[in-house]
């Protein structure tokens, strides 16, 4: 089954230009971190990475800056740090 959704993520990755892709709101990008995850840590790891971003990276977010740091809230509430977030975000 791991072997299963890293061939989805590659046919991903394949299939749709990254110009046609959303743009994450973290560094790695959602795709190469549940990749990393199942492949490192196995299909488990992977899914539970996969839904950890499928609830946290979407557009209801605020940024806040606390002590001249952004601070990303996501909608589930989770704080996440300036040095976590992509570049198209934080700029």
């Amino acid at each position: 089954m791991k072997i299963l959704l890293l061939l989805i993520i590659k046919l991903y990755w394949r299939c749709i230009p990254a110009s046609k892709r959303r743009k994450c709101l973290f560094k790695t990008s959602c795709s190469n971190h549940v990749f990393d995850k199942a492949k490192s840590e196995g299909l488990i790891s992977g899914l539970r990475a996969l839904q950890f971003r499928i609830k946290n990276c979407n557009a209801n977010y605020n940024i806040i800056h606390v002590n001249g740091e952004k601070i990303l809230i996501s909608a589930t509430q989770k704080t996440f740090k300036e040095n976590e977030l992509s570049s198209s975000i934080v700029n």
